[in-house]
């Protein structure tokens, strides 16, 4: 069964600048609200849900494993439709206290010869009381909701703290997770907040501000090391989970890349499993782990769960692949795991430190 084929799309698609084309896609997206039947039948066909990949985290229910990142619904206006392309939970933002532009455009870039991605958006969302408008409004969903914060890029970074605190005070009530966003590379200062001082300071506000999970989300380009010692540092103040991870930039990795903004995709793809088994090494067991950066097959989605993930997350590379994508990895990733002699993926996740 095929409702339209994504090449044709995609060419079409293609043939506008990167950010137009990905507002166009929304406009879709955000439709299917007004279109119920068309909605129930595109999630019949593309939400996959066997016993094998349900799991129970932190009291949160996931159908599969497969959820999409934070960046493509910055503004919380996709979240009914996201179950139509197969994803098992959604990632909300990056939202912000105060609307903002982003950054000067253009600022989204195809790589397309390495099937990746390259940003320098700047979070650029509508803020956080458009966001809880979304949130209200919502009439059906059934399924996992995370809402990625992050601070403005006017707010000093001796204020920073203060940005948080006013989300997670405004999100309390609202969606299933937070993610502490300090790692995207687009918003001068963000990174300098990952510090053992900062992370210590913010989980003894947080946890006094929610009771729901709260995960931290670093950047790929930190030391093994250092990553390390951060995230062991976020666990021991209340983190209940590690995100691996962001958008690199690491402009080394293809001759094609701009000088500025963060890439994601293909290219990111070793980069951030590396960092992200290096943290699983030492965390696996000790909190929940999600793994994201360039994943695209069952394979892939395979060997992260193997290293330690519970969930992994896609964004990019369904922009190259389509919405089969999640389809076909949550029904072979089903195979992969029975392939093994497991009957369901609890008893595949951190298998590489099992044997």
């Amino acid at each position: 069964m095929s409702f339209f084929s994504y090449q044709t799309v995609k060419k079409i698609l293609f043939n506008f600048d990167p950010e137009t084309a990905h507002s166009i896609a929304g406009l879709g997206l955000k439709s299917l609200v007004y279109a119920p039947t068309l909605l129930r039948l595109l999630k019949n066909h593309y939400f996959v849900t066997n016993p094998v990949l349900k799991q129970n985290i932190l009291g949160i229910e996931f159908a599969n494993p497969v959820g999409l990142g934070a960046g493509f619904d910055k503004n919380g206006e996709y979240i009914t439709a996201m179950p139509t392309l197969g994803y098992g939970y959604t990632e909300i933002g990056t939202v912000t206290p105060k609307p903002q532009d982003g950054n000067p455009k253009p600022r989204l870039f195809r790589l397309k010869e390495e099937r990746s991605l390259q940003n320098a958006m700047g979070f650029n969302n509508l803020g956080a009381d458009y966001m809880l408008k979304q949130l209200n409004k919502l009439y059906f969903f059934d399924y996992p909701i995370g809402i990625n914060i992050g601070k403005n890029k006017i707010t000093p970074e001796d204020k920073a703290i203060d940005d948080y605190k006013l989300l997670l005070e405004k999100f309390k009530d609202y969606g299933d997770y937070v993610v502490i966003n300090i790692s995207s590379p687009n918003t001068p200062g963000l990174r300098d907040l990952q510090n053992e001082k900062f992370i210590k300071e913010l989980f003894d506000i947080a946890k006094g501000i929610t009771t729901k999970p709260i995960f931290l989300k670093i950047a790929p380009d930190m030391k093994a090391d250092d990553a390390i010692a951060l995230c062991k540092t976020a666990v021991e103040v209340g983190a209940d989970g590690i995100i691996a991870t962001n958008t690199t930039i690491d402009y080394s990795l293809t001759p094609n890349a701009k000088d500025f903004g963060g890439i994601s995709g293909a290219l990111l793809r070793e980069k951030s499993f590396e960092l992200f088994q290096a943290i699983a090494k030492e965390l696996y067991g000790k909190t929940i782990l999600i793994s994201v950066g360039g994943i695209e097959d069952a394979q892939d989605v395979y060997r992260r769960i193997k290293a330690g993930a519970s969930l992994v997350q896609i964004f990019s590379m369904l922009i190259y692949n389509g919405p089969k994508m999640i389809k076909d990895i949550n029904e072979e990733l089903t195979e992969l795991i029975k392939a093994d002699g497991y009957n369901h993926i609890s008893e595949a996740i951190g298998a590489d430190y099992n044997k």
